[in-house]
């Protein structure tokens, strides 16, 4: 058994979310209700969630992923028109250590809306799990044209 910490995922306001638990509803309870289309929905499901709650910059965005539970995120790269971030934390690297597939693609589409709100710009997210590292790298690719 993992120790206690590491079996824990902790968000700013300091409250404690068992991983076990939230793994449950995440990679097994969405995995059977949404089956081989789990993954494209979650994607959408992201792009509502940043519509709901739109920010204004990505340090809010970071926070954001922090008060969520989803882990810190932090950007490794960028140009013009892209940009590359990665994502760890207790709760990515318990994910990712015990299921096979699981999927980042809630917090993909996530990123790609919160692009598309704050450059105004149509934008794409695409999720690179590394096991290994106990990351998930993500990069954002949007058009040079704006929004019509």
């Amino acid at each position: 058994m993992k120790k206690k910490e590491d079996a824990e995922i902790t968000n700013i306001s300091n409250v404690s979310i068992p991983a076990f638990g939230y793994g449950l509803i995440r990679d097994e309870l969405l995995e059977d209700l949404l089956g081989k289309d789990g993954p494209d929905i979650l994607y959408w499901a992201g792009k509502r969630l940043a519509r709901k709650y739109p920010l204004f910059s990505m340090e809010e965005v970071k926070e954001f992923f922090l008060n969520a539970g989803w882990g810190v995120l932090e950007i490794k790269e960028e140009k013009k028109d892209e940009k590359l971030f990665s994502l760890s934390g207790s709760s990515v690297s318990y994910r990712l250590q015990t299921n096979t597939n699981p999927s980042f693609q809630l917090e993909a589409g996530f990123l790609a809306e919160q692009f598309v709100q704050q450059k105004k710009v149509y934008a794409e997210c695409y999720e690179h799990p590394r096991k290994q590292s106990g990351i998930v790298n993500f990069t954002v690719k949007w058009d040079r044209l704006p929004l019509e």
